[in-house]
């Protein structure tokens, strides 16, 4: 008689799933009319883009485009350049800039050719509990079809209702129907071993999260390899090496574009000076600080903060 275990271990991957906790900016609508592009830049958090009507392409400077199709959710990490690709055509049956009466700020893009491509598009925050930064692990883009996920789907309709309707709980709602919808972004890809998800196996290792954590909570701290491998309780080495194995980067590469990214977010937030924000991400020198911002950014931190505010 074979008998099952009544206390089996949990899985290290819903232990980390069911702490996620996730907020959105304000939802906007990018409609393209005909066959053009819609720049988005590069924004310090993570994008979401869900396609209402229309085809055409999610394109990235440094990576294969994603084919987008109605139905289609995509989340695209932190600080990655990319741009919205209508490719023209037959008509959507979406009404043009007013897809399905949504009242949402509008950025539109008019190109030859008639059809329209209309999508729901997202800044988005995804930490753990009492935590943040999440996304500063995600290196490519994930992406979720409808059509596979009808819980999702449900969640992503609903959401829809939500974003046009000033009703109480709203913020609450679109919060808990986001994460459904990610949670089941990243379940498919752990379920399918996508090494791109492989951090979400690696929160769960006590060592490597202490370490991690520290630098999320507070990146302008004086880190160094060895003090975080100390937090860690492994030898320097070691945790170098498992660092990298586990989050795809080694752990003072990631300190620093971390650094980098919430400077992009506190100029894009708040209004200190450039040198109080440098030493808040943890640089003593102005002059490096821009340096360093200017290389990943491709602009100065006042010319940043300028073309944010505008």
């Amino acid at each position: 008689m074979y008998m099952t275990n009544p206390n089996p271990a949990p899985d290290p991957h819903d232990l980390i799933l069911s702490e996620l906790d996730i907020e959105a900016d304000p939802f906007a609508i990018c409609a393209l009319e005909g066959a053009c592009t819609l720049g988005l830049g590069r924004v310090p958090g993570a994008t979401l883009h869900y396609v209402l009507g229309g085809q055409g392409q999610l394109r990235f400077q440094s990576l294969p485009p994603i084919d987008l199709v109605p139905g289609r959710l995509v989340l695209v990490p932190s600080s990655l350049h990319h741009s919205l690709c209508n490719h023209g055509g037959g008509q959507v049956g979406l009404p043009v800039c007013q897809p399905a009466g949504l009242d949402l700020d509008q950025h539109v893009a008019r190109g030859e050719g008639s059809g329209n491509m209309v999508v729901l598009c997202s800044t988005v925050s995804l930490g753990l509990r009492d935590t943040h930064g999440l996304v500063d692990l995600m290196r490519v883009p994930l992406l979720l079809d409808l059509s596979d996920a009808p819980g999702a789907a449900q969640a992503i309709n609903a959401l829809v209702g939500e974003v046009t309707q000033p009703r109480t709980g709203r913020r609450a709602m679109i919060r808990a129907l986001l994460l459904q919808c990610v949670i089941e972004m990243l379940r498919q890809r752990l379920d399918a071993g996508d090494p791109a998800v492989l951090w979400v196996g690696a929160l769960a290792d006590p060592g490597l999260w202490r370490s991690l954590r520290t630098m999320l909570d507070d990146p302008g701290a004086a880190h160094s390899l060895e003090g975080l491998a100390e937090v860690a309780g492994m030898s320097r080495s070691r945790f170098a090496a498992r660092f990298q194995m586990s989050y795809g980067r080694a752990p003072m590469g990631f300190l620093r574009a971390l650094r980098l990214a919430r400077a992009a977010q506190l100029l894009s937030e708040r209004r200190d000076p450039v040198k109080r924000i440098a030493q808040m991400v943890g640089f003593t020198s102005r002059s490096a600080f821009t340096r360093a911002f200017i290389e990943v950014w491709g602009q100065s931190p006042r010319a940043f903060r300028q073309d944010k505010a505008g």
